[in-house]
């Protein structure tokens, strides 16, 4: 049976599983696999479940299929952590040649993150490919970008994971800097020439209803500010419970303001779900506003997108489409400046649509300028005290000035944000700041490896003595992007 699982099908008996919780983790059964017919299942099941000894979770497991929902990762013995990295490599390789419930079909093997998280994801793969490089794993560097394009190619844009449960989203618009990566390593131009038509796929995606839209309104990704300037936001075309964490949305919605799903959804695109940056009292997830911010990290991404798409119609000749792309990163670049610069306490911050004001929220994607080479001087010197002053821990780079329980807030220190902050800093010359980063976080991994024998999703800044926790299911071991960013960081 090769018929791919839309958990929409099986809403009712679906429904009924997460509700009941016969599962500790709600990914359970967006993972699972069907050994019948879907309308067979269904049939079954609405016949069975009005019997008096009727057993759910016996129903379950005998209808689906649950193998490697984990990535569960044994050692014998503690080898040395970057031996430990070298064999992580092919163990979280994977393959998905034809469509198996939920999970899509990709042409070429691929890393999964680990733990709980056994499919392909957007933005991770960028990290991931930082320590493939590191190794040497030039093809499998080759496949990510391929499979990354096969999904731009066949349903428009990278979606979040490669399930059908994410075919309304996907994350932060890495596949321009996954194709500088693999030219800085094989210095071979006709990767920008091969993939011009998918990153210009991948630009429609974002800028989608650009063309139909008012000063002060927004389509989609895309929203005009009162002075009739456009910048993109994060968003979710469902406005519904996630079915990976269906039970959590419908709970949190209780009290929560209208379009509580699609905010929800809208900030799981930016890859930080959750963070007091996206509430509006700094506090609260039933306050989420993703809809209303459009977000320093995305437009940065997108300008780089727009210069790559400039340098790739620029190695084919493409004069007019070269000068377009090249005016719009100029644009942008303004933009950046204009909307998202907070001069009076010399930050960059997100900017609020509907009070057009920028947002109060302290967060360390103010890194993406000074990454990619955006920030003037006086600026990169402004972030890199600040970053110094209210970012930077023990065990690294924290992502938010604020505690709330969310992981994408302090204590937490992430993989991606440890890279942008050191190369943000070399970028700008702040060379002993960029080492007490790496040397800060790369101190706390193999900390917790040589206590554990993991390499774990996130990490505590604060107190290194523990694990990091926060959020909605526990800490995960593997881990694709923190062995990627440790390798190359080391």
């Amino acid at each position: 049976m090769n018929k791919q699982l839309y958990i929409n099908e099986i809403q009712t008996l679906f429904d009924d599983v997460q509700r009941s919780k016969i599962f500790e983790d709600q990914k359970m059964m967006t993972d699972a696999v069907p050994l019948f017919p879907i309308d067979d299942i269904n049939v079954k099941y609405e016949a069975e479940k009005q019997s008096e000894n009727f057993d759910l979770k016996e129903f379950v497991l005998s209808n689906f299929d649950f193998l490697g929902a984990k990535v569960s990762i044994q050692r014998e013995e503690q080898l040395p952590i970057e031996e430990h990295i070298e064999k992580l490599w092919d163990e979280l390789t994977r393959t998905a040649y034809e469509e198996k419930g939920t999970l899509l079909k990709l042409p070429k093997p691929y890393v999964v993150p680990g733990g709980r998280f056994n499919e392909f994801f957007y933005w991770d793969s960028y990290y991931i490919m930082l320590g493939l490089q590191a190794s040497g794993r030039i093809e499998m560097m080759e496949n990510i970008i391929e499979n990354c394009s096969y999904l731009i190619q066949t349903v428009g844009f990278v979606p979040n994971a490669s399930r059908t449960h994410f075919l309304s989203r996907s994350q932060p618009p890495y596949f321009s800097l996954m194709l500088d990566l693999l030219f800085e390593t094989t210095k071979d131009e006709n990767i920008y020439i091969n993939y011009h038509d998918t990153l210009e796929k991948e630009y429609a995606f974002w800028m989608n209803g650009v063309e139909k839209l008012e000063n002060g309104s927004s389509s989609e990704r895309v929203l005009k500010t009162s002075n009739g300037d456009v910048l993109n936001r994060y968003y979710d075309a469902e406005n519904e419970p996630r079915p990976e964490s269906y039970l959590i949305d419908i709970e949190d919605s209780e009290n929560a303001g209208g379009e509580f799903y699609r905010n929800i959804r809208s900030a799981c695109e930016s890859g930080w779900d959750f963070s007091s940056r996206w509430f509006a009292d700094g506090e609260n997830i039933q306050t989420i506003e993703t809809l209303n911010l459009a977000q320093v990290d995305l437009n940065c991404l997108l300008w780089h997108l727009e210069k790559t798409l400039a340098k790739s119609s620029s190695l084919q000749h493409l004069t007019e489409k070269e000068n377009i792309f090249k005016e719009k990163a100029e644009n942008r670049k303004e933009m950046i400046d204009k909307y998202f610069w907070d001069g009076k306490s010399g930050t960059y911050r997100d900017f609020h649509r509907k009070k057009n004001t920028t947002t109060s929220s302290e967060h360390i994607a103010i890194l993406y300028p000074l990454f990619l080479g955006l920030a003037n001087e006086e600026q990169a010197r402004s972030i890199a005290k600040n970053i110094e002053d209210k970012f930077l821990y023990q065990g690294g780079l924290v992502t938010t000035t604020k505690k709330t329980g969310q992981q994408w807030d302090l204590p937490n220190a992430w993989a991606p944000y440890q890279w942008l902050g050191y190369k943000a800093m070399k970028n700008y010359g702040f060379d002993d700041l960029a080492e007490r980063i790496k040397r800060n976080w790369c101190a706390n991994v193999e900390r917790v490896y040589k206590n554990t024998g993991k390499l774990m999703e996130k990490y505590n800044a604060l107190d290194i003595e523990t694990v990091a926790g926060g959020g909605e299911y526990p800490n995960q071991d593997g881990f694709g992007w923190t062995n990627g960013v440790y390798l190359k960081l080391k």
